[in-house]
């Protein structure tokens, strides 16, 4: 049995998290701003009122969690926002910002003490965030705030190892949730199981990489 930290898991990808982590037996504590009905029925620690877009979550975190070991951290709170080169819209640029780059640096910060040799780190990214897989511009917000969040992620690898922490960033691949308009390849179920895989593979030895949902490394 793992103790599991989920951000964002009041839907899509990160409802799925927790509800795939509870069913094998581990013990999900799950943060969000505002828990769903779905949440709530799968009996698991539910923290309420977490808002990884603030600095105020990192002692929201710390003084709900206290001396509570961490095994996995999965940080998946995000959100996108559509912005062209003609009509940059930049406290929807500034929101992503916050809470795709910022906010997963906010949380790991806060947990820091919480994770032991032997603990995991996700961060899930999106391959948008890669520049050289940039073949269609567009979504600066979302594709700088990814990048941004790679760049922490890989400093993150670095610095944790040492304490025998190991990080990876993940790509969920094209899933159908509230945040693509319900449009993908895949359902969030299956990427959801497809990244818990990746997570369980994760070592010292690939610590740091950037990997797709199904295993494919991505380039930067």
């Amino acid at each position: 049995m793992a103790y599991v930290v989920i951000t964002g898991a009041n839907r899509g990808i990160g409802l799925e998290f927790a509800r795939q982590f509870a069913d094998r037996g581990d013990e999900v504590i799950a943060l969000c701003r505002n828990a769903s009905a779905e949440l709530k029925k799968l009996g698991v620690k539910v923290i309420e009122g977490v808002d990884v877009s603030k600095d105020s979550c990192v002692a929201a975190i710390r003084g709900a969690l206290e001396d509570q070991p961490v095994d996995i951290l999965v940080n998946n709170a995000g959100v996108l926002h559509h912005e062209s080169l003609e009509t940059p819209d930049w406290d929807n640029i500034r929101q992503q910002f916050e809470v795709n780059t910022l906010g997963p640096l906010r949380v790991t910060s806060a947990l820091l003490p919480n994770l032991h040799a032997g603990a995991k780190v996700a961060l899930i990214t999106s391959r948008m965030g890669s520049v050289a897989d940039n073949t269609s511009g567009g979504y600066y917000g979302y594709r700088t705030s990814k990048a941004g969040l790679n760049a922490i992620g890989k400093s993150m690898a670095m610095d944790l190892r040492s304490k025998g922490v190991v990080v990876a960033l993940l790509h969920p691949g094209y899933v159908a949730t509230e945040m693509t308009g319900l449009s993908g390849d895949i359902t969030p179920d299956i990427s959801a199981g497809r990244l818990i895989q990746r997570i369980d593979e994760m070592s010292l030895d690939n610590t740091g990489e950037f990997r797709h949902s199904n295993g494919e490394s991505l380039p930067w």
